[in-house]
């Protein structure tokens, strides 16, 4: 059973130590009323989403277990006390999961910390092949956040494409990776949903529809064509760019990569694809908190849907991988967004 805010039955879920978020908030020496202040407003720097009034009582019954955070609680907690969600007690560590850290304000000047907490960061791209190069991947992201002080730029231009399924952190991800680079990204929704909707509504469906075969034989197609096309073009003038969409037939299909690469090849540009993972509690939790149209048959039909999906699913190809399960490489996203005055 996956809860959300206002659920009363926490002691079900895996992990969590309430009494760890009360520790860190008398350890900072804040009342509940003064923490609710700091929350308020690091959540309104972060541009942080669905953090309401955070008032006294609702962290008291975050702190005595009798309501489990949601996501977006989750996230400006460990913003206000510069932690990872197991540090708070939220949940177990991962395998192999770097918790506890320290970082520096975010007025300081850029420093060895700041490019630390990037690092932590992106150190969640992971070589999810043997031949996937993440490394280079890794150290061009850093290098491209450090040229947009220094200016320079050693590496070929690069086409990353970010995929995963819904509510897995892809976009949120991409996004990352763009404020931290200054490369154009390119988010398939807000690219192609008019002419989704439009497309939709011409063929007599429902403009929400992203499961039926109307949509996955007449509008899909068009909907990633759109998608590659405009990546195309920034591929013919050499420019880096980031991609972010499901992409689970693009990235399990060898010929289509195969042609995208070999397009790509040809204009001077590396193509890099990174696959977020995560889990499914964790995207259920994500898509009711973001609470779009397009994810209603999804939330309605969860067991229906989630018996179609595959989270061992990987690209057919070499590639990257961002472990976002129970939201760990997001969270280390916004430390380093915070560390480095970064707005969300």
């Amino acid at each position: 059973m996956t809860m959300t805010e206002g659920d009363s039955v926490g002691k079900q879920r895996a992990g969590w130590r309430p009494d760890r978020l009360r520790e860190q908030r008398e350890a900072h020496g804040l009342t509940l009323e003064k923490a609710g202040e700091r929350l308020r407003d690091v959540a309104e720097r972060a541009k942080l989403k669905g953090i309401p009034a955070a008032n006294p009582q609702t962290l008291w019954q975050h702190e005595q277990g009798e309501v489990f955070p949601g996501p977006h609680y989750r996230r400006a907690y460990c913003l206000l006390y510069r932690a990872t969600e197991p540090d708070l007690g939220f949940r177990a560590a991962l395998p192999g999961e770097e918790t506890s850290f320290q970082l520096t304000p975010m007025d300081d000047h850029l420093n060895g910390a700041h490019v630390l907490a990037v690092e932590r960061a992106i150190r969640r791209i992971a070589p999810g092949t043997e031949d996937a190069g993440h490394i280079s991947l890794q150290q061009r992201i850093i290098d491209a956040w450090k040229r947009r002080h220094t200016g320079g730029d050693p590496h070929r231009p690069v086409l990353i494409l970010v995929g995963g399924y819904a509510g897995s952190g892809k976009t949120e991800f991409a996004r990352f990776l763009v404020q931290l680079t200054g490369w154009p990204l390119l988010d398939k929704d807000p690219l192609t949903r008019p002419l989704v909707e439009r497309l939709l509504m011409a063929l007599g469906g429902d403009v929400n529809d992203r499961h039926t075969e109307l949509y996955r034989q007449e509008v899909r197609p068009v909907e990633y064509r759109c998608l590659m096309q405009a990546a195309l073009a920034n591929v013919n003038c050499g420019i880096s760019s980031v991609l972010t969409a499901p992409f689970i037939s693009e990235m399990t299909d060898t010929a289509w990569m195969e042609r995208l690469t070999n397009r790509c090849t040809a204009a001077g540009v590396d193509v890099i694809p990174i696959w977020v993972s995560c889990d499914e509690d964790s995207m259920l939790e994500y898509i009711t908190a973001r609470s779009a149209a397009r994810d209603a048959w999804k939330l309605s039909r969860w067991e229906e849907y989630t018996a179609t999906i595959d989270l061992d699913l990987r690209p057919v190809v070499p590639h990257m991988v961002v472990d976002n399960r129970m939201g760990g490489a997001i969270s280390l996203a916004d430390q380093a967004r915070l560390a480095i005055g970064m707005q969300g």
